[in-house]
């Protein structure tokens, strides 16, 4: 798989309706007015520049989605969980999309 693939969300498909009854916890990167504007149920809103001082809130032993508006926010997001040892961290892009996935 190459950088740019990975790089913007298109590597392995992942079934996220699967991860989702798995117990994952949905990551909502954008901003608390973006988030008030629509958001996955169930998902929570930690800004991706809030997620160092928040990463208690979060579980390293359960799956966690993360999306933004348009999959950049949430590609940094996943890249930095990545970093501090979370194991099983996805990127579901854009709130639009993830949302489609799941509703569709």
């Amino acid at each position: 798989m190459g950088f740019f693939s990975n790089l913007f969300g298109l590597g392995p498909k992942v079934d996220f309706k699967a991860v989702v009854e798995r117990g994952a916890t949905i990551v909502d990167v954008r901003t608390p007015q973006e988030f008030a504007t629509g958001n996955i149920n169930g998902s929570i809103n930690i800004p991706v520049g809030s997620l160092p001082h928040k990463l208690k809130m979060l579980n390293k032993n359960k799956p966690i989605i993360v999306y933004c508006a348009s999959g950049s926010r949430s590609t940094s997001a996943k890249s930095f969980l990545d970093q501090q040892g979370f194991e099983e961290v996805y990127n579901a892009g854009s709130f639009h999309g993830f949302y489609r996935h799941l509703n569709g």
